[in-house]
């Protein structure tokens, strides 16, 4: 009672403390704030769409539907303006059930092997979406439910979401409930924080699925883009992508991004493509470089920080042209990367890694920065 309380407390400050949303502009004088406009409805909920601006007139789209990221727009070297993540610009894009464009990944982000885990003695069960294996939160993750939302608008942009996930939803045990903030600053950094607690023990691995494309054109593949991963260690996987539970260095392997490297330089000695989790070389639950992604034909530079101890690594490997674009282009394979902080996938089957069980008592949280620049 005293943890449900506690969380009740922190949400109804927060709301008095927040500026309700409304369908109307809320900017500074500086042209630079958050607005939100209907979306469409999903469940008997309304979905509304946010846009987060800074004051460099840079933009960053948000859905209360799976706290998807459905756009983020800024200037290339040239001056020109253009989106560099997958999504569309209409509600019945995502209800057709894309591969998580920009969406918020929960309760589990990854892989759990054969939708099976036990914990504390009891076996549990999840959805199997994936094949024989457990994917991304199930049948109905985080991703395809209607989050609540309230807006932040002092300095900078922010939006807060936040959803109670029941005990047994998916299979998994507990009632977590689950806080989201998204903020725009004027530097050109979105930063997504999560926050969550459990009145039971759970397994949670929170991130964002936004596919990036840095050149701004679905047209251009992300095989030139270069990039850099601070992580001297990958978990290799078999061929249903379930970590083999093996920690191997990266040296002298297609894995090695220690030095920044095209990503086309060496995937095809990678069976599929790139979909594997990276540890990083972190000491602490600190945030830390992990990762930078840089396009030498926009000069778009991303740096991902990130409190997490995984990355992964996704080069669109199951992009095959079949999706469209609001603007009807086709989305091809390897037209969009993913870049997904992260503990590792599988991690409730295997106890040498790091974590992922959330206690009664104990709070999740978890801070990923990915920051823009020109270069």
């Amino acid at each position: 009672m005293k943890l449900r309380l506690s969380f009740y407390l922190f949400i109804g400050l927060l709301a008095a403390t927040v500026p309700a949303c409304k369908n109307q502009e809320q900017k500074t004088s500086a042209g630079m704030g958050i607005t939100k406009v209907d979306f469409g409805e999903v469940d008997g909920k309304k979905v509304f769409l946010f846009t987060l601006t800074n004051s460099k007139g840079n933009q960053v789209k948000i859905t209360n539907y799976g706290g998807t990221v459905t756009s983020w727009t800024s200037a290339d070297k040239q001056g020109k303006r253009s989106g560099i993540v997958l999504g569309y610009d209409s509600l019945s894009g995502y209800l057709a059930h894309p591969p998580y464009f920009g969406a918020l990944i929960g309760r589990y982000g990854n892989r759990i092997a054969n939708g099976k885990f036990t914990l504390d003695g009891a076996t549990y069960t999840l959805a199997t979406n994936n094949g024989k294996n457990h994917l991304h939160g199930g049948n109905k993750g985080f991703d395809k439910v209607v989050w609540d939302a309230v807006t932040e608008n002092d300095s900078t942009p922010a939006l807060v979401l936040s959803y109670v996930s029941k005990d047994g939803e998916e299979g998994y045990p507990g009632t977590l409930r689950v806080k989201v903030r998204y903020h725009y600053t004027n530097d050109d950094a979105l930063e997504i924080e999560y926050w969550a607690e459990t009145d039971k023990a759970t397994p949670v691995n929170l991130t964002n699925h936004s596919y990036f494309n840095l050149t701004g054109d679905v047209g251009n593949t992300i095989l030139d883009h270069r990039l850099w991963v601070d992580a001297d260690h990958y978990t290799p996987v078999d061929t249903t992508l379930i970590p083999t539970g093996e920690i191997k260095a990266v040296k002298g392997t297609p894995f090695d991004f220690t030095q920044a490297e095209k990503i086309g330089a060496r995937i095809a000695s990678v069976p599929g493509g790139y979909d594997h989790n990276f540890v990083l070389n972190k000491k602490d639950t600190a945030i830390s470089l992990a990762a930078v992604l840089s396009d030498s034909t926009s000069g778009r530079k991303l740096e991902v920080f990130t409190t997490e101890p995984g990355l992964q690594f996704y080069s669109g490997n199951f992009l095959d042209g079949t999706l469209k674009t609001s603007a009807g282009k086709a989305i091809n394979q390897h037209t969009g990367l993913c870049l997904e902080t992260q503990h590792f996938p599988d991690s409730p089957n295997e106890p040498a890694f790091p974590s992922t069980i959330l206690r009664p008592g104990k709070q999740y949280h978890s801070l990923t920065r990915y920051k823009l620049s020109l270069q």
